[in-house]
């Protein structure tokens, strides 16, 4: 059985990411996020906690990384999916690295570029997607629809 880690930040994030895994097949899942009160109220039982931070921070992006290592070094998904922010890019970070395969899907807020976080997934080699069509490029990100 696959093991997926999908990944989000609270609010909007998580919620296109409840979105998207509600048909996924049959495999070990499991979700990591910064607000496991969000995750709570969505019914998911095996849940991760993340600290929150941004990429402009550098100490709370530290921490962060290093609690997501820990998190991605335990449980070796074999993909790692997440619709941002931070956090999620640095799950799909660590998860890269132990082979996995990663999905990075930008944000619907994003509707005039891709994320810094989306964009530094693409420099790590991640699948990435936008939920606009005019920001799709070549076979670099990639416009498949939208979640919302």
């Amino acid at each position: 059985m696959k093991r997926v880690l999908a990944t989000a930040s609270g609010g909007g994030h998580w919620e296109q990411l409840m979105l998207l895994v509600q048909d996924f097949p049959s495999c070990d899942l499991r979700f990591a996020t910064t607000d496991a009160g969000q995750a709570a109220h969505s019914g998911k039982l095996r849940v991760l906690t993340l600290p929150d931070c941004n990429l402009t921070q550098p100490i709370s992006a530290l921490h962060c990384a290093v609690v997501s290592l820990g998190h991605v070094w335990r449980f070796r998904p074999q993909v790692v999916i997440s619709t941002g922010a931070a956090p999620g890019f640095f799950c799909i970070l660590w998860g890269r690295m132990l082979g996995a395969r990663t999905l990075w899907i930008d944000s619907i807020a994003n509707a005039d570029q891709i994320s810094l976080s989306g964009r530094m997934a693409l420099l790590i080699g991640a699948r990435c997607l936008t939920q606009w069509e005019h920001l799709a490029n070549d076979a670099r990100v990639e416009f498949k629809g939208s979640v919302l």
